[in-house]
C-alpha cells in the first residue's frame, strides 16, 4: 500500500489574541487592569491527503486560514492538535523573500536557499546556470538581493525551489507579483514537475490560476474545510460564499447537466493568433483559433461542442455551444480534429479558455485543460468586452 505525501487529519492550529495591550504608562495608571486574551482557532479538524503528483488549489477569502494551513505543512508552525505528516523533500514558496539574507548577493542566495531545500554543494554547481538562466536575472545575480524587487525575489526563490526537485511544493501567492511571461513560465515548469511526480499545493485568490493548474481543490471558510473536490466545483462554492450565485464551467452555467468521465478527452489543444502560429498573447479584435483533438473511448450519440472563457477572478465572460459541427453519431475509438474561431473583443487582461463535449442537453462528457491567455486592448476600456465605442458630437 502506497502512504500517501501529504497527510493530515483532525489538525487545529490556536493562536492567543490579545484584545487589550496597554503601553506601561496606561498601565501604571490602571495597575488593576489585565490584558485579555482569548484564543483564536485560525484552523480546526482538517482531514486531508495527496497522492504523488497531485496538484490541490486552496482557496477561501482572507484570514480564513489557508496560510496557517501551508505553514503547517511547511513545517514552520506545529499544530495545537491533530497530526501532519510530510513526506519527502519539501520546497515552500510562501512569502516573498523568505530564506534569503539581504546583503548577500543573488548568487550567494542561491547556494543558501538550494542548501536550505536539501541539495547538495556539486547539485547546486551542476544547475546554477539553470537557475540563473529560468530566473532571468543573470544581469542582477552578483547584487545584493536587498536592491531586488519583490517580482526578482520571486523569480530567483521559484527557479531555486523547483531545481530542488522537490517531492513536495508548496506556493502560496507569490507568484502574483510576476509578470504575466514569468507567471505563464512558472505554470509551464509546474505542470512539468507534477508530471515528473511533485505534489503541489497552491494556494491563490487568482481562480484562473487555479482552474489551470488543479484538478482538486479545497474551500476553506472561518478555519474550516467545507469543500473538497472538483476545481471547478470549488469555484461555485467559493462564489456562494462570497455572494454570488453564478459560476462558469466549460461553457456551462451552474445548472449545467451532470459530468460523466471517460467517456472523451481532449488532446493538443493550442491557441492560434491571426498568422496561424500558436501564441498566448492577443491584441484586442484579433480573430483566433483554438486547434484541438478529441478521442472518443465510448460512442457519443448526439455530441455538442462547447467553449467557455473565465476572466481573471473567475467570472463568466463568454460561452457558447454548437450542436452542427461535430454532426451524428461518433463511434468509440474515432479520433476528430476539432477548431473554433473567435474575435478577442476583450479588454486587457488575463483569461482563461476551455472547451467542454456534451452528449446533447444531458451530459458533460469530456471538457479540455483550460488555456490561458493574455489580451492587450485599447487602455481606456473597462468591464469585460471592448464594444469598440465611438464617441462622436452632432453638428
Amino acid at each position: 500500500m502506497t502512504l500517501p505525501v501529504v497527510e493530515m487529519h483532525e489538525v487545529g492550529k490556536r493562536f492567543t489574541k490579545y484584545e487589550d495591550a496597554p503601553m506601561l504608562v496606561t498601565a501604571a495608571l490602571r495597575f488593576r487592569q489585565r490584558t485579555r486574551r482569548s484564543s483564536l482557532w485560525a484552523v480546526r479538524h482538517v482531514d486531508l491527503e495527496l497522492g504523488r503528483g497531485e496538484c490541490l488549489g486552496l482557496i477561501g477569502r482572507n484570514g480564513s486560514g489557508k496560510s496557517t494551513l501551508l505553514s503547517m505543512l511547511a513545517g514552520v508552525t506545529a499544530p495545537t492538535e491533530g497530526t501532519v505528516a510530510v513526506r519527502g523533500r519539501v520546497a515552500p514558496l510562501i512569502s516573498v523573500g523568505v530564506g534569503f539574507h539581504p546583503e548577500l548577493t543573488g548568487r550567494e542566495n542561491v547556494y543558501v536557499n538550494g542548501i536550505i531545500l536539501g541539495m547538495t554543494r556539486k547539485e547546486i554547481d551542476s544547475s546554477l546556470d539553470e537557475i540563473v538562466a529560468f530566473s532571468e536575472l543573470a544581469a542582477f545575480i552578483d547584487t545584493p538581493v536587498k536592491f531586488y524587487s519583490s517580482g526578482m525575489f520571486v523569480r530567483l526563490g521559484f527557479a531555486v525551489a523547483v531545481q530542488a526537485r522537490p517531492d513536495v511544493l508548496l506556493v502560496d501567492e507569490v507568484l502574483s507579483v510576476g509578470d504575466l511571461s514569468f507567471q505563464l513560465k512558472c505554470f509551464d515548469r509546474m505542470m512539468a514537475i507534477k508530471a515528473a511526480g511533485t505534489t503541489i499545493v497552491v494556494v491563490s485568490h487568482n481562480l484562473n490560476a487555479v482552474r489551470i493548474m488543479c484538478e482538486r481543490t479545497g474551500v476553506i471558510n472561518a478555519g474550516a474545510l467545507v469543500f473538497m473536490g472538483d476545481t471547478t466545483e470549488a469555484i461555485s462554492v467559493y462564489h456562494d460564499l462570497l455572494g454570488e450565485a453564478r459560476h462558469l464551467e466549460g461553457g456551462h452555467l451552474k445548472d449545467s447537466p451532470a459530468r460523466v468521465d471517460g467517456v472523451a478527452r481532449f488532446e493538443a489543444v493550442e491557441l492560434l493568433g491571426p498568422d496561424g502560429t500558436p501564441t498566448r498573447h492577443l491584441q484586442g479584435g484579433d480573430r483566433a483559433t483554438v486547434r484541438a483533438t478529441i478521442h472518443f473511448d465510448q460512442a457519443v450519440c448526439e455530441p455538442t461542442l462547447g467553449v467557455g472563457v473565465v476572466t481573471e477572478s473567475g467570472g463568466p465572460a463568454y460561452s457558447d455551444s454548437d450542436r452542427t459541427v461535430l454532426s451524428g453519431p461518433v463511434t468509440a475509438g474515432s479520433v476528430v480534429a476539432v477548431t473554433l474561431s473567435f474575435r478577442a473583443a476583450l479588454v486587457t487582461g488575463s483569461y482563461t479558455l476551455a472547451l467542454g463535449l456534451g452528449e446533447g442537453d444531458r451530459a458533460q462528457v469530456g471538457t479540455s485543460a483550460p488555456l490561458a491567455f493574455f489580451v492587450s486592448s485599447r487602455p481606456a476600456a473597462d468591464g469585460v468586452a471592448d464594444l469598440e465605442g465611438r464617441f462622436g458630437v452632432e453638428r
